[in-house]
């Protein structure tokens, strides 16, 4: 039997606010010392009170709008119960059957086919704590809890079963993320976990318009190619499971990046194993129309517009601009290149190449971001119109430009010190030319016999005498000038 994948995402994005989501606690808890960005309210002492971060609020609000999605005139609080030892007051305040924004949608293109994934709802809650599990050298095994964490905003995207590939999965990610970091409300970092995805996925025979009755829930994915290959391997396993005659067991399962499977943790849990309440230590939100709109007006450019400024401002070809487009520090990079020296759209082709060649390269090799790197726009475009002034081949250049990741230094000093500066003027390269043409005998008769392909063999020699410095147009004109007699 032929089968079709359902996938639906559900993804939790740590909110960039200075404070947690219900107290005063610092939310930077990255590098700190364990326990130490605490107070009575996120350590879920008796009788404390939280208060609503509103700046946490509105980010949700931004990125409801951002995704095309309804605010709601009234949300509320609720308390999610359960007994997991990382979160200490046996509850998680978050939001059940009124979130802040709901039905929205976001288009994802894979295979030049586009389709739009229906966002479900858009809520917002407190992260929890972080456990450390350790061993003994007895052999003794123990947990550590480190509460730092706890208490951080945290926002809640939960999409429709709308996706039918892996394929489908990895690009709606790659574009949320890029929404989120051109809104600003989140660094999007899943290494670090501020923008974490569980998914859910079935199975159903091809062509069935009914969601099947059981579906698995994976964790443990902290990659965009983590959750590819685990929703991969989890749709195999499924087909295997029916194909042996059993039967899929609604469950939640870890993927294990180093063996490259899911195993089964736990049944999946219902709505109602939480007992979800209403939180009743926190009032309810509403939303007036004007102050919505007022927030939609002060979103910025968002992806998809900035990629079609990309190619009516800048002529790029529209592959170019999807993939500089993806990435807000990458875009906010590419501009800076273009506003200097007052060469703009002129320059942006140029510019486009080197960033989506040799950087992604070196920026994939690194595991680095753009916007950390040491070579500054400055530096990129002093390269690129070296190479323009013939100062630079392009090979010679991106060797330079290699030794500039590496080192910061400028083009031009890396070229003089390695002695790379491209030779154009026609007075130095004629004794390059003269013995070229005086050690390479039959190939200028060649030449003269009427196989002009003889003379990008002696430019390669010229070449190789120069050590690669010589310009090959300016090289390649000299030479057929002494052949044809011109010079």
């Amino acid at each position: 039997m032929e089968y079709e994948v359902v996938i639906g995402l559900e993804v939790h994005a740590q909110l960039l606010t200075k404070s947690k989501m219900f107290c005063g606690c610092s939310s930077e808890y990255a590098g700190a010392a364990p326990n130490t960005h605490v107070c009575p309210v996120c350590l879920g002492m008796p009788g404390v009170l939280p208060v609503i971060n509103q700046q946490a609020v509105k980010f949700v609000v931004m990125t409801g709008l951002a995704l095309n999605c309804t605010i709601a005139e009234y949300s509320k609080f609720d308390r999610k119960n359960y007994p997991y030892p990382d979160l200490m007051k046996g509850y998680q305040i978050s939001q059940y059957d009124l979130p802040i924004a709901l039905n929205g949608w976001l288009t994802v293109s894979t295979n030049g086919q586009e389709r739009r994934v229906g966002i479900i709802r858009v809520h917002l809650e407190e992260d929890v704590a972080k456990l450390f599990h350790r061993a003994s050298p007895e052999g003794e095994t123990y947990s550590l809890l480190d509460v730092n964490r706890a208490g951080v905003p945290l926002m809640e995207i939960v999409s429709a079963p709308d996706m039918r590939s892996a394929d489908e999965a990895r690009e709606y990610l790659v574009r949320l993320r890029s929404i989120l970091q051109y809104l600003g409300v989140s660094t999007g970092n899943m290494e670090e976990g501020s923008f974490r995805c569980d998914a859910n996925i079935s199975i159903r025979p091809k062509g069935d318009q009914e969601l099947p009755k059981a579906k698995v829930e994976v964790k443990n994915m902290n990659s965009f190619r983590a959750v590819f290959r685990a929703l991969e391997y989890e749709a195999e396993r499924q087909k295997k499971v029916l194909a042996g005659g059993g039967a899929i067991v609604q469950e939640t399962r870890g993927w294990v990046e180093e063996k490259g499977v899911t195993v089964s943790q736990r049944t999946k849990e219902y709505a109602h194993d939480y007992r979800y309440f209403p939180e009743p230590d926190l009032p309810p939100l509403t939303f007036t129309r004007p102050w919505v709109e007022e927030v939609r007006g002060q979103l910025p450019e968002l992806p998809e517009a900035r990629k079609a400024r990309f190619v009516a401002q800048y002529s790029l070809p529209l592959y170019d601009a999807q993939l500089l487009t993806g990435s807000k520090a990458v875009a906010n990079y590419f501009e800076a290149c273009l506003a200097l020296n007052g060469k703009g759209a002129k320059r942006a082709k140029a510019v486009s190449n080197w960033i989506l060649g040799e950087f992604n390269r070196l920026l994939n090799a690194a595991n680095a971001e753009i916007d950390s790197t040491r070579v500054k726009p400055a530096r990129l475009v002093e390269l690129i119109e070296m190479v323009d002034a013939g100062a630079l081949s392009s090979t010679a250049a991106k060797a330079v430009f290699e030794e500039m990741f590496n080192s910061g230094e400028s083009a031009a000093q890396i070229a003089a010190r390695k002695g790379l500066t491209q030779v154009s003027q026609a007075s130095d390269l004629d004794s390059f030319v003269e013995q070229a043409l005086a050690q390479n005998h039959a190939a200028v008769v060649d030449y003269k016999a009427g196989k002009t392909q003889a003379v990008a063999f002696l430019v390669g020699q010229v070449m190789r005498l120069s050590k690669g410095r010589a310009n090959p147009q300016v090289v390649t004109s000299l030479i057929k000038k002494k052949l044809d007699g011109t010079s």
